[in-house]
């Protein structure tokens, strides 16, 4: 009688699991399920245990003269800007919004691209290749589009290639993805020496910009940047629609996550030049985000990122609070980890809707103004 019940737990808690996957399954955009790729874009087949995603990259980061993909570019600052792509497995069980990684809770002590999203090769090209091949990707997208994802502070070269793959394959989307990777130390402890990079690499941010609006032919340009990555980001657009004026508008969106940057700041001397450069401006907000409170402290000034009381609101800006969504430890990562926000990225991206036009956002009313949350 005992082995019975036993049995019939395991059977219970099995059944129980199987559901929970499929109601997950069922949360994912649709486009995201059936991963809208080009060719060019992912390599896959039924009897794969891992999918092939190919990402371009731009880094002014200094290589190392080790030919591994994970030590290929270190972190020292480099005078030229280097290109090519990379190609990262993503499992064939991946989750929505996860970075799998080997786990020692798990007793996994290697990569495996079928159970890991792993950086597997690296490959520079010359600028003039690099730029053709981007183009011909976009053109094979439905929309002509392609997003450039500029990543934060304590990120690696190997980081920030998984991160945009893993945004690739959740988004469905069938562009051109393109990260550019700034020298940040990969550490926790360097912040202070990010900081110093992320604004030594502004400079030429604004120019792989300017020459990735002349050359790759996109149509539909979506820039992402997350913390300290945006202030390399929004200062080089600002920069760029300023000596440019002819690229107002040029952007189809721009989206900051966790921005790390003086709230004061960015409203008065960067909202302005982001709104005349882009048709949509959304910045993700989040009171939960431990690492924008600590920077805060740091700095003795609000963070643009922060929720709360003086959540940042500004004309023309849509501002979404993400503080309800679950993530990690830090809350900090919550733009690519929660399914809530990819979701909203999806829907930006493939829909291009307002705010108050997409169904898992609800309007907040706020002597500012309005901003939004997730229904929960």
């Amino acid at each position: 009688m005992e082995r019975r019940l036993k049995l019939l737990t395991v059977i219970l808690i099995s059944f129980f699991a199987i559901s929970c996957s499929q109601n997950q399954l069922d949360a994912v955009p649709e486009a995201a399920k059936t991963r809208g790729f080009s060719v060019d874009a992912a390599s896959e087949n039924s009897a794969a245990k891992s999918t092939s995603v190919r990402v371009f990259f731009a880094t002014d980061r200094t290589k190392t003269g080790n030919a591994s993909p994970k030590e290929y570019f270190g972190i020292g600052r480099s005078n030229r800007v280097r290109y090519g792509v990379t190609e990262v497995s993503i499992p064939r069980d991946h989750r929505l919004g996860q970075l799998e990684s080997p786990s020692i809770w798990r007793l996994e002590f290697e990569e495996n691209p079928e159970k890991h999203v792993v950086l597997q090769k690296i490959q520079e090209v010359g600028k003039n290749k690099y730029f053709s091949e981007i183009k011909d990707r976009v053109a094979k997208s439905k929309e002509s589009k392609a997003f450039v994802f500029v990543h934060g502070y304590n990120v690696t070269f190997e980081d920030a290639a998984r991160r945009t793959a893993q945004m690739t394959y959740d988004l469905g989307f069938d562009g051109a993805p393109v990260f550019y990777s700034w020298p940040s130390q990969g550490r926790k402890r360097f912040y202070l020496k990010d900081e110093a990079n992320i604004e030594w690499s502004e400079r030429n941010i604004k120019q792989f910009l300017t020459d990735f609006l002349a050359r790759s032919e996109a149509q539909n340009i979506y820039l992402i940047a997350h913390s300290m990555g945006n202030r390399g980001l929004t200062r080089a657009v600002s920069s760029l629609i300023q000596s440019n004026p002819q690229a107002k508008n040029r952007f189809k969106s721009i989206m900051l996550a966790a921005p790390d940057i003086d709230a004061d700041v960015f409203k008065r001397d960067i909202a302005p030049h982001l709104l005349d450069a882009a048709q949509n401006v959304t910045l993700y907000v989040s009171s939960a985000d431990r690492a924008l409170n600590l920077s805060k402290t740091f700095h003795g000034h609000r963070r643009a990122g922060e929720a709360g009381d003086n959540v940042l609101i500004i004309d023309g800006i849509h501002t979404i609070d993400a503080s309800q969504v679950k993530s990690s430890f830090l809350g900090h990562s919550y733009y690519a980890e929660a399914r809530s926000i990819v979701s909203d990225i999806f829907a930006i991206i493939h829909t291009f809707k307002n705010p108050s036009e997409r169904f898992a956002l609800r309007e907040i009313r706020h002597p500012n103004g309005r901003y939004w949350t997730f229904r929960k």
